[in-house]
């Protein structure tokens, strides 16, 4: 199971940082939840997955995994990505904690992303 969850962290982070809204939601189970961030509004069910991921679409976007921090205990991981967005001349870096919780099909059901401000960089490109 833990190289299952494995390969499904490392699918995530490239989808996230370039691939089809339609395939991060299909890591999803069909009632899963996401909090992101922590804190914010619970999103749950495919329609509001979809809603939230469906934001990136648009975006000039791309993603790097520490794949040093990704840590498997039974069906949950937690890891550390940088996801990097262009706006005009304007670089923004994310990087999250991301703690996902496995159904035993290898399904994301849960997933919670630690951030806050200080975790978002600005700079000029």
């Amino acid at each position: 199971m833990a190289q299952q969850i494995r390969d499904v962290v490392e699918q995530y982070v490239k989808l996230v940082g370039s691939g089809p809204t339609e395939d991060i939601v299909n890591l999803y189970a069909a009632d899963a939840t996401v909090e992101d961030p922590i804190g914010s509004e619970v999103k749950q069910g495919h329609a509001a997955i979809r809603e939230f991921y469906d934001v990136l679409a648009n975006l000039d976007r791309e993603t790097e995994l520490k794949p040093e921090t990704i840590r498997i205990g039974g069906n949950h991981a937690a890891f550390m990505f940088s996801i990097i967005t262009k706006f005009g001349d304007q670089r923004f870096t994310l990087t999250p904690i991301d703690v996902m919780e496995f159904d035993d099909d290898g399904k994301i059901i849960s997933m919670r992303a630690y951030w806050g401000p200080d975790d978002m960089h600005t700079e000029a490109v």
